[in-house]
């Protein structure tokens, strides 16, 4: 990317942004960074990130290697499909491996503590499971469960998924998903009937939400949109427009800002991405209207805005996004926190968008983008155990071009890579 420090792409106005039309071009800038001292610099960041090959995120001339071992001294356990490396805005690079193919907008990805991971399929209701098992085109990949009374529609459909934090001993899983009436949150043993546990979320042909992911605190964190009505994000009584807080069992964690409520945050248009970096703060990417999209810092009982806002207001009664970017370049979905990094997927801007992060949670430099039209729209981003990233795409969603092995789960490794077991 070319131009002055804090401009990072365009804007486009349009009467309602979802992830997909054209818009008219205007100028973006980043928020600024925080003046405290960033990280002392590491030797090693769990996303594979060597921390030679680091300067405002990445400098050029890192190579690439096969991953080291795992600390236990064993080999990676990698599938053997194509691998390619993806150069990035400034010089940064990747390798990205291409782990499963022929999926149908993978939504959401939740590790399983045996090894491999969940993902949910929007529009089929469908769970599957993608490895530990591997074979000669990737992992293996076989459905677990189909969820009932899914209706999908637009954009809603079955979203989130989360493993509970004790699934060792609980087997345990929650799906936010879209019903006739509503999106709700429910819990299951794969394979078993799912039991709601919150209902009443606002539904819509767009704007449903459907972030799920457990926080340090073990406490459930729910996204949800504002189904297309505004007014729901700033009414606290209202579970639309919000970040939810909420116990295994569906009821208003203890703590929460309001009494009696599960509202965590509000003033959001339409939440999907969650993440906790390793200080234990939670991160939000959120889809604006007609000029930005937005990453926020999530702090217990902010407004982050909306609708009276959208991006940076300077305006003591709201919270500002710690970064935004034109909705041309961004659409943002997923979102994953490894170490010091933010790495989000971008739905219209076709890439990842790669941030730094100071030691008080704002950024350090510009973001960079990664693997931009390499493989269409990018949706989930999950860390995983290994430190690599996984990655969904989304071309089957009904805005993409789908390819024919379409769609696929990436496996993202920076430039000094040392994921191990994935």
């Amino acid at each position: 990317m070319s131009g002055p420090p804090g401009i990072i792409g365009r804007v486009h106005r349009h009467p309602l942004h979802l992830d997909g039309p054209s818009r008219v071009a205007r100028r973006a800038t980043l928020g600024r960074v925080s003046a405290r001292p960033p990280y002392p610099r590491i030797h090693r960041l769990r996303v594979a990130l060597a921390a030679s090959c680091v300067a405002l995120l990445f400098t050029a001339g890192c190579s690439f290697g096969e991953p080291e071992p795992d600390p236990a001294g064993e080999p990676p356990n990698l599938p053997t499909p194509s691998a390619s490396a993806s150069p990035g805005g400034a010089g940064q690079q990747a390798v990205a491996t291409v782990l499963a193919k022929g999926l149908r907008v993978p939504w959401a990805i939740a590790f399983l503590p045996e090894g491999g991971a969940l993902v949910t399929e929007r529009d089929n209701g469908r769970i599957l499971q993608v490895g530990p098992e591997s074979g000669p085109d990737g992992l293996r990949v076989r459905p677990v469960q189909t969820i009932p009374d899914v209706a999908a529609a637009g954009e809603g459909g079955l979203l989130g998924i989360a493993v509970s934090p004790d699934y060792a001993r609980d087997r345990t899983v929650f799906v936010y998903y879209t019903t006739e009436q509503d999106n709700r949150v429910a819990r299951l043993q794969l394979g078993g009937q799912p039991t709601p546990i919150l209902t009443g979320i606002p539904k819509a042909n767009v704007h449903n939400g459907g972030g799920l992911g457990f926080g340090p605190d073990k406490q459930l964190y729910v996204s949800t949109g504002d189904a297309g009505q505004r007014p729901l994000s700033q009414d606290v009584k209202s579970l639309g427009g919000k970040i939810l807080r909420i116990t295994p069992d569906g009821k208003p964690a203890a703590g929460n800002p309001y009494p009696n409520s599960p509202v965590w945050s509000l003033g959001h248009r339409n939440v999907q991405g969650l993440a906790w970096d390793a200080a234990k703060r939670m991160y939000a990417v959120e889809f604006g209207q007609n000029t930005w999209d937005e990453i926020n810092q999530i702090t217990k009982g902010g407004n982050y805005g909306w609708p009276e806002v959208e991006g940076q207001a300077r305006d003591k009664r709201f919270t500002d996004p710690i970064a935004q970017w034109a909705t041309s370049d961004a659409s943002c979905s997923g979102l994953a926190a490894t170490d010091r990094l933010l790495v989000t997927g971008c739905l219209r801007g076709k890439r990842l968008w790669v941030m730094e992060l100071t030691d008080t949670g704002t950024l350090l430099g510009q973001p960079s983008e990664l693997l931009t039209n390499r493989y269409g729209r990018l949706r989930a981003v999950a860390a995983a155990p290994d430190g690599s990233l996984w990655v969904s795409t989304s071309n089957h969603d009904g805005r993409g071009d789908p390819a024919g092995d379409d769609d696929r789960l990436l496996r993202v490794v920076f430039a000094g890579g040392d994921g191990g077991r994935s």
